[in-house]
Protein backbone atom coordinates (compact mmCIF):
# COMPACT_ATOMS: atom_id res chain seq x y z
CA UNK A 1 0.00 0.00 0.00
CA UNK A 2 1.07 3.60 -0.59
CA UNK A 3 0.48 6.67 1.56
CA UNK A 4 -0.64 9.54 -0.66
CA UNK A 5 -1.09 13.08 0.69
CA UNK A 6 -2.21 16.25 -1.18
CA UNK A 7 -1.17 19.00 -0.05
CA UNK A 8 -2.06 22.71 0.53
CA UNK A 9 -4.39 25.54 -0.52
CA UNK A 10 -3.82 27.15 -3.92
CA UNK A 11 -5.52 30.24 -5.32
CA UNK A 12 -4.95 30.08 -9.09
CA UNK A 13 -5.97 32.53 -11.79
CA UNK A 14 -5.63 36.04 -13.13
CA UNK A 15 -6.24 38.60 -10.39
CA UNK A 16 -5.87 36.15 -7.51
CA UNK A 17 -3.27 38.33 -5.78
CA UNK A 18 -6.24 40.01 -4.12
CA UNK A 19 -6.86 36.86 -2.08
CA UNK A 20 -3.75 37.47 -0.01
CA UNK A 21 -5.64 39.75 2.38
CA UNK A 22 -8.13 37.08 3.53
CA UNK A 23 -5.30 34.55 3.37
CA UNK A 24 -3.28 36.47 5.94
CA UNK A 25 -6.35 36.68 8.17
CA UNK A 26 -7.14 32.99 7.85
CA UNK A 27 -3.57 32.07 8.79
CA UNK A 28 -3.59 34.54 11.69
CA UNK A 29 -0.55 36.35 10.32
CA UNK A 30 -0.61 39.90 11.70
CA UNK A 31 3.07 40.89 11.33
CA UNK A 32 4.42 39.42 8.10
CA UNK A 33 7.93 39.61 6.74
CA UNK A 34 8.10 39.98 2.95
CA UNK A 35 10.91 38.01 1.30
CA UNK A 36 11.94 38.90 -2.27
CA UNK A 37 15.17 39.59 -4.19
CA UNK A 38 16.93 42.57 -5.75
CA UNK A 39 15.63 41.81 -9.24
CA UNK A 40 12.04 41.85 -8.07
CA UNK A 41 12.65 45.01 -6.06
CA UNK A 42 13.48 46.79 -9.34
CA UNK A 43 9.94 46.11 -10.63
CA UNK A 44 6.51 47.19 -9.42
CA UNK A 45 5.61 43.74 -8.10
CA UNK A 46 6.45 44.38 -4.47
CA UNK A 47 4.34 47.53 -4.47
CA UNK A 48 1.49 45.58 -6.06
CA UNK A 49 1.85 43.03 -3.28
CA UNK A 50 1.84 45.73 -0.60
CA UNK A 51 -1.28 47.27 -2.11
CA UNK A 52 -3.15 43.97 -1.87
CA UNK A 53 -3.38 44.06 1.94
CA UNK A 54 -3.09 46.73 4.66
CA UNK A 55 -0.92 44.30 6.65
CA UNK A 56 1.67 44.38 3.87
CA UNK A 57 1.77 48.14 3.37
CA UNK A 58 4.53 48.78 5.90
CA UNK A 59 5.72 45.22 6.44
CA UNK A 60 9.49 44.73 6.73
CA UNK A 61 11.12 43.63 3.49
CA UNK A 62 14.13 41.38 2.90
CA UNK A 63 15.54 41.56 -0.65
CA UNK A 64 19.08 40.20 -0.26
CA UNK A 65 18.15 36.73 -1.53
CA UNK A 66 20.99 35.23 -3.62
CA UNK A 67 20.31 33.37 -6.87
CA UNK A 68 20.95 30.19 -4.90
CA UNK A 69 19.77 30.78 -1.29
CA UNK A 70 22.50 30.61 1.34
CA UNK A 71 22.65 29.92 5.05
CA UNK A 72 24.05 33.42 5.56
CA UNK A 73 21.03 34.98 3.82
CA UNK A 74 18.64 32.84 5.87
CA UNK A 75 20.30 34.09 9.05
CA UNK A 76 20.12 37.71 7.90
CA UNK A 77 16.42 37.41 7.06
CA UNK A 78 15.77 35.63 10.36
CA UNK A 79 17.37 38.54 12.23
CA UNK A 80 15.00 40.96 10.47
CA UNK A 81 12.06 38.62 11.23
CA UNK A 82 12.92 38.65 14.93
CA UNK A 83 13.70 42.38 15.03
CA UNK A 84 10.14 43.12 13.92
CA UNK A 85 8.55 40.34 16.01
CA UNK A 86 7.06 38.80 12.85
CA UNK A 87 4.65 35.88 12.98
CA UNK A 88 4.69 34.71 9.35
CA UNK A 89 6.24 35.25 5.94
CA UNK A 90 5.12 36.24 2.46
CA UNK A 91 7.59 35.10 -0.18
CA UNK A 92 7.28 36.66 -3.62
CA UNK A 93 9.44 35.82 -6.63
CA UNK A 94 10.96 32.64 -7.99
CA UNK A 95 12.13 29.59 -6.15
CA UNK A 96 15.00 31.38 -4.42
CA UNK A 97 12.93 33.78 -2.25
CA UNK A 98 10.40 31.02 -1.54
CA UNK A 99 13.10 28.56 -0.46
CA UNK A 100 14.81 31.23 1.62
CA UNK A 101 11.50 32.02 3.33
CA UNK A 102 11.11 28.33 4.16
CA UNK A 103 14.55 28.37 5.77
CA UNK A 104 13.57 31.38 7.89
CA UNK A 105 10.25 29.76 8.80
CA UNK A 106 12.09 26.63 9.90
CA UNK A 107 14.59 28.42 12.15
CA UNK A 108 11.90 30.75 13.52
CA UNK A 109 10.47 27.76 15.37
CA UNK A 110 13.49 25.48 15.76
CA UNK A 111 16.92 25.80 17.34
CA UNK A 112 19.84 25.89 14.88
CA UNK A 113 22.22 25.23 13.29
CA UNK A 114 20.44 24.90 9.97
CA UNK A 115 22.28 21.72 8.91
CA UNK A 116 20.59 19.89 11.80
CA UNK A 117 17.47 19.67 9.62
CA UNK A 118 19.07 18.64 6.30
CA UNK A 119 17.44 15.57 4.79
CA UNK A 120 20.65 13.63 4.13
CA UNK A 121 21.81 14.29 7.72
CA UNK A 122 18.70 12.75 9.25
CA UNK A 123 16.88 16.03 9.71
CA UNK A 124 13.47 15.18 8.24
CA UNK A 125 11.85 13.92 11.48
CA UNK A 126 13.32 16.87 13.42
CA UNK A 127 11.15 19.38 11.52
CA UNK A 128 7.91 19.93 13.44
CA UNK A 129 4.73 21.94 13.16
CA UNK A 130 6.52 24.87 14.82
CA UNK A 131 7.54 26.09 11.35
CA UNK A 132 6.21 29.65 10.88
CA UNK A 133 3.43 29.98 8.27
CA UNK A 134 4.49 30.93 4.74
CA UNK A 135 2.40 32.37 1.91
CA UNK A 136 4.10 31.88 -1.45
CA UNK A 137 3.47 34.16 -4.43
CA UNK A 138 5.40 32.88 -7.46
CA UNK A 139 6.33 35.36 -10.19
CA UNK A 140 8.09 32.78 -12.37
CA UNK A 141 6.70 29.56 -13.82
CA UNK A 142 9.30 27.00 -12.95
CA UNK A 143 10.29 25.80 -9.50
CA UNK A 144 6.96 24.68 -8.04
CA UNK A 145 8.41 25.64 -4.65
CA UNK A 146 5.09 27.33 -3.82
CA UNK A 147 3.63 23.85 -3.19
CA UNK A 148 6.88 21.95 -2.57
CA UNK A 149 7.94 20.37 0.70
CA UNK A 150 11.64 21.13 0.17
CA UNK A 151 14.00 24.08 0.38
CA UNK A 152 17.45 23.96 -1.25
CA UNK A 153 19.97 26.05 0.69
CA UNK A 154 23.74 26.34 0.34
CA UNK A 155 25.46 26.08 3.71
CA UNK A 156 28.47 28.13 4.75
CA UNK A 157 30.82 25.29 3.84
CA UNK A 158 29.49 25.20 0.25
CA UNK A 159 27.22 22.16 0.50
CA UNK A 160 23.85 22.72 -1.19
CA UNK A 161 21.46 20.59 0.86
CA UNK A 162 17.77 19.82 0.80
CA UNK A 163 15.52 20.50 3.77
CA UNK A 164 12.40 18.38 3.39
CA UNK A 165 9.21 18.16 5.41
CA UNK A 166 5.47 18.49 4.83
CA UNK A 167 5.67 21.25 7.45
CA UNK A 168 7.72 23.32 4.95
CA UNK A 169 4.96 23.38 2.34
CA UNK A 170 3.58 26.94 2.21
CA UNK A 171 0.19 27.18 3.88
CA UNK A 172 -1.14 29.16 0.92
CA UNK A 173 0.09 29.50 -2.66
CA UNK A 174 -1.23 32.41 -4.69
CA UNK A 175 -0.58 31.65 -8.36
CA UNK A 176 -1.57 34.71 -10.37
CA UNK A 177 -0.39 34.51 -14.02
CA UNK A 178 -0.70 38.30 -14.21
CA UNK A 179 2.50 38.50 -12.16
CA UNK A 180 4.49 36.55 -14.77
CA UNK A 181 3.62 38.67 -17.80
CA UNK A 182 6.75 40.83 -17.59
CA UNK A 183 9.20 37.95 -17.18
CA UNK A 184 12.14 38.26 -19.65
CA UNK A 185 12.35 35.69 -22.44
CA UNK A 186 15.46 33.85 -21.23
CA UNK A 187 14.16 33.62 -17.67
CA UNK A 188 10.85 32.36 -19.05
CA UNK A 189 12.70 29.67 -20.99
CA UNK A 190 14.99 28.66 -18.12
CA UNK A 191 12.26 28.47 -15.49
CA UNK A 192 9.98 26.72 -17.96
CA UNK A 193 12.59 24.01 -18.52
CA UNK A 194 12.77 23.62 -14.75
CA UNK A 195 9.03 22.87 -14.67
CA UNK A 196 9.30 20.49 -17.61
CA UNK A 197 12.19 18.64 -15.94
CA UNK A 198 10.26 18.33 -12.69
CA UNK A 199 7.36 16.70 -14.50
CA UNK A 200 9.62 14.22 -16.30
CA UNK A 201 11.76 13.30 -13.30
CA UNK A 202 8.89 12.85 -10.87
CA UNK A 203 7.00 10.74 -13.40
CA UNK A 204 10.05 8.49 -13.82
CA UNK A 205 10.61 8.15 -10.06
CA UNK A 206 10.01 4.54 -8.95
CA UNK A 207 7.89 5.53 -5.95
CA UNK A 208 4.28 4.46 -6.23
CA UNK A 209 1.90 7.40 -6.51
CA UNK A 210 -0.46 7.16 -9.53
CA UNK A 211 -2.21 10.51 -8.82
CA UNK A 212 1.16 12.27 -8.89
CA UNK A 213 2.11 10.51 -12.13
CA UNK A 214 -1.11 11.68 -13.77
CA UNK A 215 -0.43 15.24 -12.62
CA UNK A 216 3.15 15.04 -13.90
CA UNK A 217 2.09 13.93 -17.37
CA UNK A 218 -0.54 16.65 -17.60
CA UNK A 219 2.00 19.25 -16.48
CA UNK A 220 4.52 17.96 -19.02
CA UNK A 221 2.00 18.31 -21.84
CA UNK A 222 1.12 21.87 -20.81
CA UNK A 223 4.80 22.85 -20.58
CA UNK A 224 5.73 21.29 -23.91
CA UNK A 225 2.84 22.97 -25.72
CA UNK A 226 3.38 26.43 -24.25
CA UNK A 227 7.02 27.05 -23.31
CA UNK A 228 8.03 28.30 -26.75
CA UNK A 229 4.91 30.47 -27.04
CA UNK A 230 5.52 32.05 -23.64
CA UNK A 231 9.19 32.64 -24.42
CA UNK A 232 8.47 34.20 -27.83
CA UNK A 233 5.60 36.42 -26.64
CA UNK A 234 5.67 37.30 -22.95
CA UNK A 235 2.23 38.92 -23.21
CA UNK A 236 0.55 35.68 -24.35
CA UNK A 237 -1.84 35.31 -21.42
CA UNK A 238 -2.96 31.79 -22.23
CA UNK A 239 0.63 30.53 -22.56
CA UNK A 240 1.62 32.27 -19.32
CA UNK A 241 -1.33 30.69 -17.49
CA UNK A 242 -0.52 27.23 -18.84
CA UNK A 243 3.16 27.52 -17.87
CA UNK A 244 2.26 28.61 -14.34
CA UNK A 245 -0.04 25.60 -14.06
CA UNK A 246 2.70 23.30 -15.39
CA UNK A 247 5.08 24.65 -12.76
CA UNK A 248 2.47 24.16 -10.05
CA UNK A 249 1.85 20.60 -11.21
CA UNK A 250 5.58 19.86 -11.20
CA UNK A 251 5.66 21.00 -7.58
CA UNK A 252 2.63 18.90 -6.67
CA UNK A 253 4.48 15.79 -7.86
CA UNK A 254 7.58 16.33 -5.69
CA UNK A 255 6.03 13.77 -3.34
CA UNK A 256 7.45 11.11 -5.67
CA UNK A 257 10.99 12.47 -5.49
CA UNK A 258 13.20 13.70 -8.30
CA UNK A 259 16.23 12.02 -9.89
CA UNK A 260 19.72 12.25 -11.35
CA UNK A 261 19.18 15.66 -12.99
CA UNK A 262 18.60 17.25 -9.60
CA UNK A 263 21.21 15.11 -7.86
CA UNK A 264 23.68 16.83 -10.21
CA UNK A 265 22.16 20.30 -10.41
CA UNK A 266 22.02 20.72 -6.62
CA UNK A 267 25.81 20.50 -6.02
CA UNK A 268 26.48 22.42 -9.24
CA UNK A 269 24.23 25.18 -7.91
CA UNK A 270 26.36 25.35 -4.77
CA UNK A 271 29.56 26.22 -6.65
CA UNK A 272 31.11 29.47 -5.50
CA UNK A 273 33.25 29.93 -8.66
CA UNK A 274 30.23 30.60 -10.87
CA UNK A 275 26.55 31.43 -10.35
CA UNK A 276 24.41 28.89 -12.22
CA UNK A 277 20.69 29.15 -12.89
CA UNK A 278 18.95 26.00 -11.69
CA UNK A 279 16.46 25.70 -14.55
CA UNK A 280 19.17 26.15 -17.19
CA UNK A 281 21.28 23.50 -15.48
CA UNK A 282 18.36 21.09 -15.59
CA UNK A 283 17.86 21.73 -19.31
CA UNK A 284 21.53 21.03 -20.02
CA UNK A 285 21.71 17.88 -17.87
CA UNK A 286 18.37 16.31 -18.84
CA UNK A 287 19.42 14.74 -22.19
CA UNK A 288 22.35 12.77 -20.67
CA UNK A 289 20.19 11.62 -17.77
CA UNK A 290 17.41 10.51 -20.11
CA UNK A 291 19.89 8.38 -22.05
CA UNK A 292 21.20 6.85 -18.82
CA UNK A 293 17.74 6.00 -17.45
CA UNK A 294 16.03 4.65 -20.57
CA UNK A 295 16.95 0.99 -20.00
CA UNK A 296 15.20 1.14 -16.61
CA UNK A 297 12.07 3.00 -17.71
CA UNK A 298 11.12 1.82 -21.19
CA UNK A 299 7.34 1.71 -20.63
CA UNK A 300 7.29 5.17 -19.08
CA UNK A 301 9.38 6.57 -21.92
CA UNK A 302 6.77 5.25 -24.33
CA UNK A 303 4.06 7.07 -22.37
CA UNK A 304 6.06 10.31 -22.40
CA UNK A 305 6.43 10.04 -26.18
CA UNK A 306 2.67 9.53 -26.49
CA UNK A 307 1.90 12.58 -24.35
CA UNK A 308 4.33 14.70 -26.36
CA UNK A 309 2.92 13.46 -29.68
CA UNK A 310 6.22 11.90 -30.73
CA UNK A 311 6.76 8.74 -32.74
CA UNK A 312 7.24 5.46 -30.90
CA UNK A 313 10.96 5.42 -31.72
CA UNK A 314 11.66 9.12 -31.06
CA UNK A 315 14.82 9.98 -29.13
CA UNK A 316 13.57 11.84 -26.04
CA UNK A 317 17.03 13.14 -25.22
CA UNK A 318 17.36 14.62 -28.71
CA UNK A 319 13.89 16.17 -28.40
CA UNK A 320 14.89 17.90 -25.15
CA UNK A 321 18.19 19.11 -26.63
CA UNK A 322 16.35 20.48 -29.66
CA UNK A 323 13.84 22.30 -27.49
CA UNK A 324 16.63 23.83 -25.40
CA UNK A 325 18.36 25.02 -28.57
CA UNK A 326 15.16 26.56 -29.99
CA UNK A 327 14.64 28.42 -26.72
CA UNK A 328 18.09 29.96 -27.03
CA UNK A 329 19.43 28.45 -23.81
CA UNK A 330 23.02 27.20 -23.40
CA UNK A 331 23.50 23.66 -24.65
CA UNK A 332 26.38 22.58 -22.43
CA UNK A 333 27.94 23.03 -19.00
CA UNK A 334 31.02 24.59 -20.60
CA UNK A 335 28.84 27.27 -22.19
CA UNK A 336 27.49 28.01 -18.70
CA UNK A 337 31.02 28.54 -17.41
CA UNK A 338 31.38 25.35 -15.35
CA UNK A 339 35.08 24.52 -14.91
CA UNK A 340 35.91 20.96 -15.94
CA UNK A 341 38.06 20.29 -12.88
CA UNK A 342 35.01 20.35 -10.55
CA UNK A 343 33.25 17.48 -12.31
CA UNK A 344 34.65 14.58 -10.22
CA UNK A 345 33.67 16.30 -6.97
CA UNK A 346 30.20 17.09 -8.33
CA UNK A 347 29.77 13.44 -9.37
CA UNK A 348 30.69 12.27 -5.88
CA UNK A 349 28.37 14.82 -4.28
CA UNK A 350 25.52 13.65 -6.53
CA UNK A 351 25.66 10.16 -5.02
CA UNK A 352 24.95 11.75 -1.61
CA UNK A 353 22.13 14.03 -2.78
CA UNK A 354 18.63 13.12 -1.61
CA UNK A 355 17.33 13.11 -5.21
CA UNK A 356 19.66 10.28 -6.20
CA UNK A 357 17.62 7.77 -4.18
CA UNK A 358 14.58 8.19 -6.43
CA UNK A 359 16.33 8.02 -9.78
CA UNK A 360 14.85 5.05 -11.68
CA UNK A 361 18.32 3.56 -12.24
CA UNK A 362 20.96 3.44 -9.52
CA UNK A 363 23.88 5.69 -10.41
CA UNK A 364 27.45 5.49 -9.12
CA UNK A 365 29.94 8.33 -8.99
CA UNK A 366 31.39 7.00 -12.25
CA UNK A 367 27.94 7.05 -13.84
CA UNK A 368 27.38 10.62 -12.70
CA UNK A 369 30.78 11.66 -14.01
CA UNK A 370 29.91 10.16 -17.40
CA UNK A 371 26.65 12.15 -17.45
CA UNK A 372 28.54 15.32 -16.58
CA UNK A 373 31.11 14.68 -19.30
CA UNK A 374 28.32 14.10 -21.83
CA UNK A 375 26.75 17.41 -20.77
CA UNK A 376 30.00 19.36 -20.72
CA UNK A 377 30.32 19.95 -24.46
Amino acid sequence: MATITYLTTVQFGFGELKTIAPGLTDLKIARPLIVADRGLAATDLIQRLRSASPLLGNAPLFVDTPTNPTEEAVEAALALYREHDCDGLVAIGGGSPIDLAKGVALLAGHDGPLETYAAILGGIPKVTGKVAPVIAVPTTAGTGSEVGRAALITLKDGRKLGFISPHLIPKLAICDPELTLGLPAMLTAATGMDALTHCIETYLSPRENPPAEAIALDGLKRAALNIERATKDGSDREARKEMLMAALQGGLTFQKGLGAVHALSHPLGGLKQVSLHHGTLNAVLLPAVLRFNEQASGAKYAEIRRVLGLSADADLAAWVAGLTQRLGLPGSLSQMGVPRDVLPAIAEAATQDHSSATNPRQASAADYLAMLEASFG
